[in-house]
Order: structure tokens, then C-alpha cells, then sequence
């Protein structure tokens, strides 16, 4: 009976054999294998991606900040960084109508990628060539010999190395600023100085936010004036009846009774009172001029 032979470099092997001497069908489970290797552990198990496809985008960041561990997303950049690269890579897994599985994957791809970066300083270059390794792996195959490992379509692993492109690749420097660069922590503080206003009897102001305007205060709030303070400015032995006829008194000409003729009269007699005394002083200091010239005369004449 014969048989068919197959060439190796050490020999000849039987057709059915592999050069290892082992059979294809543990040639290929080895390979199946090594292949389960690729992405492997999980990233989120699929407990947790069932439970996170059930929930709204709040819902999502919550439960991936609990699976994450992460507690100081307000004071942290890192932390919170992280959460949102995870949750918008997989509200955009879930947009793609992705199997489980394929979360699952896809998921573990996201965080892998991280880790290169973090932990072996891979450059843009080498993390780009990394994912081309992989996604030669999980996605679609050219030989097409075991079709049923290919976890990702044409379509579905061209629209992920899209995404990266737009996501992860196209803000490295960031992402290696944010694990490379030492922050210093700034603690800022402020102090405030409460001022407590003091009681109603204290001549204290009224806080600033509970003024107004002054003239509304005055229109509307002011109280009137009193009677006392209408007394304020009379004479305290001067009662207000007394102030009245006084006011009226002071009000009324002084000249009604009198006729024109009267007032001339009166003008006339003052005009000719102080024109005579006025007469008489210069006719005086004339006279005394006079008398001063006559004796300096009488002097030059016997000179």
C-alpha cells in the first residue's frame, strides 16, 4: 500500500503529519491558542460590559469609575482624564452595535494601548505599528483560514483604527504629558473676614446689601418731620402765635398813608439840612484858609 509523502528539510513525514509530528488538527488548536493570547486578560469582564450596556452615559461613567477604582476625579487630572478616554471609547463601541465580545476586545485594545504608552514609552510610530500587529490578529484575515477568529469585519476594524486616529493618536503628546510631566500640587486657599453687624441700638450702617438709593430712602422711607423739629429753629420763650402777627407786621409798607406831596416835603427839609451843614463847613474852611494867606502876605510886606 502506498503512500504519499510530504518533503521537510530533515526528510520525508507522511502527508498527515506536521514537521513537530503532530497532527493539523493540534496544529491548529496550538495556533487557536496562541491566538486567545491576543488581548488577553479582559480589560472589563462581561458582567461588567452587560451591566454598563444597560445603562444611560451617566450610568456608564458611574460604573466605570467604580470598576476603575477611581475616587478623586475632581481633584485629579489623571484620573479624570482616563474616565473619559474609557467612556467615550465605549459609547462609541456600544453606537457600533458590537457584540459583547467585540466590547470586550475592543475595550481591552483602549487600554492596552495606554499601557504601551505608560509603561514601555512606546512612540506614536511604534504604537501605530503595535495596532497594526493586532488588528492583523483579530480582524479580518487575507488567507481566510480560520475565519471564525476574526472577531472584527472589514468595515469594523477600519472604523476602529479611525476612531484611534481621531481619539487616542492624534492627542499622544498629551496623553504623554499627562503620565510624564511631575505636577506640583497648588494649594489654594482663601480666608474671609465675616464682619458681624452689630444691634439696632449701635450706631452701625446697615450692610452694604440691604442699601438703596437715597432718594427713594427719603421719599419712601424717611419718616416726616415732627413738631419738635419744627420748634428746633424759634426762640423758646416765642411761641408760634407770637411769631405770626410779627411776620405779618414786617410784611406791610411802611410808606401807606403818605401822599407824593408828603414824600417831597420830607425829602426836601433832609436835602436842605444837609446841604446847609455842608454850606456851612466850607465856608469855615475857607475862612481859616483866608486868614492863613493874610498873615504870610503881612509877613512878605515888612520882609
Amino acid at each position: 500500500m502506498a503512500t504519499s509523502l510530504g518533503t521537510t528539510p530533515g526528510g520525508t513525514t507522511p502527508t498527515g503529519l506536521t514537521p513537530a509530528g503532530t497532527t493539523p488538527e493540534s496544529e491548529k488548536g496550538a495556533e487557536f491558542q496562541e491566538h486567545e493570547k491576543i488581548l488577553s486578560p479582559d480589560f472589563l469582564s462581561v458582567a461588567q460590559i452587560t451591566e454598563m450596556l444597560a445603562e444611560d452615559v451617566d450610568g456608564v461613567q458611574q460604573k466605570l469609575q467604580k470598576f476603575l477604582s477611581f475616587k478623586n476625579l475632581q481633584t485629579c487630572l489623571k484620573e479624570a482624564s482616563l474616565l473619559d478616554y474609557y467612556v467615550s471609547g465605549f459609547l462609541w463601541a456600544r453606537g457600533m452595535d458590537f457584540s459583547i465580545i467585540q466590547h470586550s476586545k475592543f475595550m481591552t485594545l483602549l487600554n492596552m494601548l495606554l499601557h504601551n504608552l505608560r509603561t514601555l514609552h512606546m512612540s506614536l510610530e511604534d504604537s501605530i505599528k503595535w495596532l497594526g500587529e493586532v488588528m492583523a490578529e483579530i480582524g479580518p484575515s487575507r488567507s481566510q483560514k480560520y475565519e471564525e477568529w476574526n472577531t472584527f469585519d472589514v468595515k469594523q476594524a477600519n472604523a476602529i483604527v479611525d476612531y484611534l486616529k481621531i481619539s487616542l493618536f492624534q492627542h499622544y503628546k498629551l496623553y504623554e504629558f499627562l503620565f510624564y510631566s511631575a505636577r506640583e500640587e497648588i494649594l489654594i486657599g482663601t480666608e474671609q473676614v465675616i464682619e458681624v453687624v452689630k444691634p439696632p441700638g449701635h450706631p452701625f450702617p446697615d450692610p452694604l446689601e440691604e442699601g438703596i438709593a437715597f432718594g427713594i430712602y427719603s421719599a419712601f422711607i424717611e419718616p416726616p418731620p415732627t413738631v419738635d423739629t419744627e420748634m428746633k429753629g424759634l426762640n423758646p420763650e416765642q411761641g408760634p402765635e407770637e411769631s405770626q402777627p410779627k411776620a405779618g407786621i414786617s410784611e406791610t409798607d411802611p410808606l401807606v398813608g403818605f401822599t407824593i406831596e408828603d414824600v417831597k416835603s420830607a425829602l426836601g427839609q433832609v436835602t436842605d439840612d444837609v446841604l446847609i451843614g455842608l454850606q456851612t463847613e466850607i465856608n469855615e474852611k475857607l475862612q481859616i484858609q483866608e486868614e492863613a494867606f493874610n498873615a504870610r502876605i503881612e509877613k512878605l510886606k515888612k520882609a
